[in-house]
């Protein structure tokens, strides 16, 4: 049947079965992630895990116009296989220059990973060792961060991909020796392929649809992927490539990041891993579009049902505190200049006339979701201080968003209430919103003084709002201690009433507040609201160990909050949103990055020996590539590694930027980016 199939497809020209299967983009879980330093070149790649390449960016890192690029080798006896199960490496920590091998009976197979600095194009070269063995690379283009109306031909020994005002143009040396474009899951070579080893369709041409291009390659070749507005640019773009050799390009690359690094500081000493700190600011700086400076997105993925929904997915936007926490871990690894970018950004996008800032924007500063967060209106402010950013363009700036956050209402309630805390899903009295919005106005003051103007009713505002903050967020009433404890937040300003809610992403439909911890009320000591020997503190660290602590042979991790379902599901298959509230269906798993949290807490304790600790735990949690993780698996099902990085957003960039801050942080023995003028105002002994 196959054959007759063959036969009566052979002399057609045009894929049959449009538009094919839309797929969802693939886990995201990376081992890497590729761009080169250059701001000429405009594209980023990242490594699956299993193998291949990932989301290929192109021409912002919030735009993905690639699902995947994976390999095929087949044995000309009616057998093939996808190449998957890799071994993903590092070439060197300098760069982000990254090799994968796969080995089968008989076969190896490597590839090795880079941009073009100077141009828009993706390089693979790939070497196939194993007499009789073919070797294929299967594309799916997502132009125009569109999975399912790409068209396709074949021009020449070059692999046209057309979708509204993107191109892209796979070509190789030695050239392609023969192609085929079809529909995902219909007509597309990797179905061909593995039904009997052979390429057997070879359409010309085919889309608008869920497109997927196929080529058959030389076991020894360079692949190059370029993209451009048009069909001509993206082929001029790969053969330029193809021109300038692997080899070469591969220098170029290389030379661009260790140049990056060179302008830094050296890691320092404390750190137990200095390829994971080199690493962790090459991924900070990858994470900064490169048409528009300043913006760094949160991850260059899509977990889960995001994978499926994107342009939307948030992980590809800028947050205004992931920017926050990115610049500091940038300021405090010798990057003035990239924190600055990540200022200047937020600056430009801050809403009018009222002074706040968006929940999150692309990379172009356009909102995407509509939520307000205040310690997003408040951590600009602490950044433009953190840089002594006191010029009267950037006052201006900070006073109006300061005078946001004194004047703001809504629903009832007035600031310190927020509409949305850290977590996003929640709004009320959350500690660790307020300790930001604390810090922003004792910020905001100090700049005023700098501007000859006076910042008192802002330190009013402070002192009034850290005298209530117990009131507001410490219940004595509580089940997890006979001592008084800080709660995730108060739904009403009234921690010790049984008040209930929902926690959202399928947990409880309505939990006791009193029931709800968080380790996020550490900002308190981080900012230098409260400090780190208060009773209500030390019993909270405790409260929360208990409740949130998962012990894992990597290491002591915390999940981010009692109840918390924004994780895998209990089968381990992917979170999902609109899930019924109560139906306990999915389960966030523990975050690295609160480890980080954690020991600059421990720092302020007087700890360093407990801070160092975990560092190293948050070094044991990496990924294959040096990438960290959003979340590691913990002591439930289905984890078989616990305290290794779980499907979600990885690299996640503040699950970085809080590695290399805490890195320094221990150097210096202290909390380097705590503001000083709200340590001096609170923590000053007599106050």
């Amino acid at each position: 049947m196959r054959l007759l199939a063959v036969l009566l497809t052979a002399g057609s020209l045009v894929a049959p079965g449009a538009p094919g299967v839309d797929q969802q983009y693939l886990p995201a879980d990376k081992a890497g992630l590729v761009t080169s330093h250059s701001a000429t070149s405009r594209v980023w790649a990242t490594v699956q895990r299993d193998g291949g390449l990932g989301e290929i960016f192109y021409p912002t890192i919030d735009a993905p116009s690639a699902r995947a690029l994976r390999f095929v080798v087949a044995d000309r006896h009616g057998h093939a296989w996808l190449a998957s199960g890799a071994a993903t490496a590092l070439v060197d920590s300098h760069s982000l220059r990254y090799r994968q091998t796969f080995t089968g009976t008989g076969w190896r197979l490597t590839a090795s990973y880079v941009t073009d600095p100077s141009r828009d194009t993706v390089l693979a070269d790939l070497s196939l060792d194993g007499s009789g063995f073919d070797l294929y690379a299967v594309y799916d283009p997502a132009l125009g961060n569109s999975r399912g109306h790409d068209s396709g031909r074949t021009a020449g020994k070059v692999l046209i991909a057309t979708d509204d005002g993107v191109a892209g143009a796979l070509a190789a040396s030695p050239p392609i020796k023969a192609a085929s474009s079809g529909f995902a899951g219909v007509s597309d070579g990797l179905t061909d392929l593995l039904a009997d080893g052979r390429m057997d369709w070879r359409y010309s041409s085919a889309g608008p649809g869920s497109l997927v291009q196929t080529a058959a390659l030389a076991p020894r070749t360079t692949l190059a992927l370029g993209f451009g507005p048009a069909p001509g640019s993206a082929i001029s773009a790969a053969a330029s490539s193809l021109r300038r050799g692997f080899r070469q390009v591969s220098r170029d690359f290389a030379y661009g990041w260790n140049r990056y690094l060179a302008g830094l500081r050296p890691p320092p000493p404390s750190v137990p891993d200095p390829a994971l700190y080199r690493v962790s600011t090459m991924v900070l700086a990858a994470s900064e579009d490169k048409s528009h400076p300043g913006a760094y997105v949160a991850a260059p993925a899509s977990p889960w049902a995001f994978g499926r929904d994107d342009p939307s997915g948030p992980y590809h936007l800028v947050w205004s505190r992931d920017l926050y926490q990115i610049a500091t871990a940038l300021l405090a690894a010798g990057d003035r200049a990239g924190a600055s970018r990540a200022l200047d950004f937020l600056l430009g996008r801050q809403q009018k006339p009222d002074g706040s800032f968006p929940q999150n924007s692309r990379v172009d500063g356009t909102p995407v979701w509509g939520g307000l967060q205040l310690d997003e209106v408040a951590l600009p402010i602490v950044l433009a201080y953190q840089l002594g950013r006191t010029d009267a363009v950037t006052w201006e700036h900070v006073r109006r968003a300061a005078d946001f956050l004194v004047s703001f209402q809504q629903d009832g309630h007035a600031a310190p209430w927020t509409p949305q805390e850290r977590w996003e899903n929640q709004s009320g009295w959350s500690p660790a919103t307020i300790a930001a919005e604390i810090a922003g106005l004792v910020c905001a003051a100090s700049m005023a003084s700098s501007n000859g103007a006076d910042g008192s009713h802002y330190l009013a505002v402070a002192d009034r709002w850290r005298a209530n903050l117990k009131r507001w967020t410490v219940t004595s009433t509580g089940p997890y201690s006979s001592k008084p404890y800080f709660l995730r937040l108060t739904k009403d300003g009234n921690p010790d009433a049984g008040t209930t809610y929902s926690i959202g992403d399928s947990g409880p439909a309505a939990v006791d507040q009193r029931a709800v911890v968080d380790p996020s009320f550490l900002e308190l000591v981080r900012l230098g609201v409260l400090p780190a020997d208060d009773p209500d503190v030390r019993t909270t660290v405790s409260v929360v160990d208990a409740r949130l602590g998962v012990s894992t042979p990597n290491g002591f991790f915390w999940h981010r909050a009692s109840f918390d379902g924004y994780g895998e599901k209990a089968d381990g298959s992917p979170w999902d949103y609109g899930l019924p509230d109560g139906s306990l269906i999915t389960r966030g798993r523990a975050w690295p990055l609160l480890n980080g949290e954690r020991g600059e807490y421990l720092l302020a304790a007087g700890s360093r020996a407990g801070a160092a600790g975990q560092l190293a735990t948050m070094t044991r949690a990496a990924g294959p590539g040096d990438m960290l993780p959003e979340q590691v698996w913990d002591q439930y099902p289905p984890a078989t590694a616990p305290g290794t990085p779980t499907t979600s957003a990885t690299p996640l960039a503040w699950t970085h930027a809080q590695y290399v801050r805490l890195a320094w942080d221990l150097q210096e023995g202290r909390i380097a980016e705590q503001p000083a003028a709200v340590a001096a105002r609170y923590l000053t002994v007599g106050r």
